[in-house]
């Protein structure tokens, strides 16, 4: 016997009607695809995580994270264009930090999950 399948097969009608009015649309599920893969790779988790604890511009995040300014930068942008991160100028130096608290609640959450004791 499989723990993963029903034992009966059991049709529900009433809530597979119910989620399928609720399914989300083409460009929802693919804009949601880009946000978890780019939140998939090791090296943007450290940015956003440096980036959860203080603005910081990509000199201070390359010493960080011990990588090359134009690594950072390469990461940065792409964070940036799928709005995960923001920027600011001041003066000769452009500052990074998460983009609001929607990213601040997704990075955190998912922090929350994964250091879970069970």
């Amino acid at each position: 016997m499989n723990k993963d399948r029903c034992e009966a097969i059991i049709i529900h009608e009433d809530k597979i009607k119910e989620v399928q009015r609720q399914l989300l649309s083409q460009n929802e599920l693919e804009n949601m695809s880009i946000i978890f893969k780019l939140l998939s790779d090791p090296t943007r988790i450290r940015i956003l995580y440096a980036l959860e604890k203080q603005e910081l511009c990509v000199c201070d995040l390359s010493i960080v994270l011990d990588m090359t300014q134009s690594a950072v930068s390469h990461q940065l942008k792409l964070l940036r264009m799928n709005k995960l991160v923001r920027h600011r100028k001041e003066g000769k130096t452009v500052f990074y930090a998460l983009d609001d608290e929607h990213v601040h609640l997704i990075f955190n959450q998912a922090l929350a999950h994964v250091s879970e004791v069970k």
